[in-house]
């Protein structure tokens, strides 16, 4: 078999790399039109879907949470802790277990930030309730029928 000359090593390189061209063009075009599908596929969940709604609602919802528990640690737990000795609510706890010697261990119950924990989520789920029932916020909602 003769060897072949440079000018024909070039070109069947050549020809090598127009196919694996096509190929990948071939490959690209179709990840485009899946790609396409997909979006399109996204955008009418999200219209369906009111995902924009739901995110919105999620922004409100943390915001309304964070005032709530700012109300409860500022102004109802330091009114329940005076009702009942005038002491701080999130710091009451129970000592089950004392530390060690070195002072270290031991169990200690926090009773006391549970209840202020409840006492938030209560008042959370009240304003919630109020913002939906009696602020008639939930008649925004066009997923209803």
């Amino acid at each position: 078999m003769a060897e072949k000359s440079p000018a024909e090593k070039t070109k069947i390189q050549a020809n090598i790399l127009l196919k694996d061209a096509k190929i990948l063009q071939a490959a690209a075009t179709k990840a485009a039109n899946v790609g396409k599908a997909e979006a399109s596929g996204f955008i009418t969940f999200v219209r369906e879907q009111g995902v924009i709604g739901l995110a919105v609602g999620l922004a409100i919802g943390t915001a309304a949470g964070a005032a709530v528990k700012q109300i409860v640690d500022g102004l109802i737990n330091p009114i329940v802790g005076f009702i009942i000795g005038g002491v701080d609510l999130a710091k009451l706890e129970w000592v089950v277990i004392g530390p060690n010697a070195s002072g270290t261990g031991g169990l200690v119950l926090s009773w006391g930030a549970i209840i202020s924990a409840l006492i938030t989520l209560l008042a959370t789920a009240l304003v919630i309730y109020w913002l939906v029932h009696v602020a008639k916020l939930d008649r925004l909602d066009k997923k209803k029928g």
